[in-house]
């Protein structure tokens, strides 16, 4: 059974595409079929497997609003084979869909009937959703089983992740009553630093009586330098695993072990 998790956190600058990127690759690279479905109208993850955002003819964008308005929306395009990853693009155009599918009839339901052809061809399907919580985000929602949540170990995020929450929870009441959290987790940690050690730890205790939190994926300039060179990090890295490297690593593999214990 195909198991579409959303990577969601309504705050910017948390590393949700660099989890969604990287934990694709993972589950990919244990011998899972996946795909990556671009919901940001940044573009971030489309870019960070390679594509050039400006040249593409079609989009994620494509599949939730129809051209005509007598004709449908057209099926997911899907990029194939990013390092053992499919890609569901995304561009600028997204930008637009927002006011598009204000007045739309069922739109909370656009994302989710266009990923439901492509359900038997995928073990995954990672969702990296736009930080907000707008339409984009809530069809995102909608299409997805599981949801999971990175939140950066800082105090103002850990305060976030109440409202984060109550989106959640409105969205399992309404709109997916089979939404499931999958988990959190902690970015950017700093070891060194008193204000991330005591925010990891009211993370833990905040929350770990909701779901998994998984263990921090720390700051490294090692992760940033693979998005500028537009690989997922173990690509990058290649054979070189000593320090950070292979503690990143290591916590990706926890991380894609567990969704595929879901």
């Amino acid at each position: 059974m195909s198991r579409v998790i959303a990577v969601f956190n309504q705050a910017g600058g948390v590393g949700k595409t660099t989890v969604a990127q990287n934990l694709g690759y993972h589950l990919a690279t244990r011998g899972n079929r996946t795909l990556l479905v671009d919901m940001d109208p940044q573009a971030s993850l489309t870019s960070f497997m390679g594509i050039n955002t400006r040249t593409l003819n079609l989009s994620v964008y494509n599949s939730l609003i129809a051209e005509d308005e007598t004709e449908s929306p057209i099926a997911l395009p899907i990029i194939k084979d990013l390092y053992a990853m499919d890609l569901c693009p995304a561009n600028l155009n997204l930008a637009k869909a927002e006011q598009q599918l204000v007045l739309e009839e069922l739109r909370e339901l656009r994302l989710k009937d266009a990923i439901a052809p492509f359900l038997g061809n995928y073990d995954f399907i990672i969702i990296d959703c736009p930080p907000s919580l707008g339409i984009l985000s809530v069809i995102s929602l909608v299409a997805a089983t599981h949801v999971l949540v990175p939140i950066q170990t800082q105090f103002k995020a850990l305060m976030g992740t109440d409202l984060l929450l109550g989106t959640t929870k409105k969205i399992q009441k309404r709109l997916n009553k089979n939404l499931k959290l999958a988990g959190f987790l902690p970015t950017m940690y700093a070891s060194s630093t008193a204000m991330d050690q005591q925010t990891l730890f009211d993370i833990n205790e905040q929350l770990a009586a909701i779901a998994q939190v998984f263990s921090p994926l720390p700051r490294a300039t090692a992760l940033s330098e693979a998005s500028k060179a537009l690989k997922p990090f173990g690509a990058y890295i290649g054979s070189n695993k000593k320090g950070n490297n292979g503690a990143i690593l290591k916590i990706f593999d926890e991380v894609a072990e567990a969704m595929e214990k879901l």
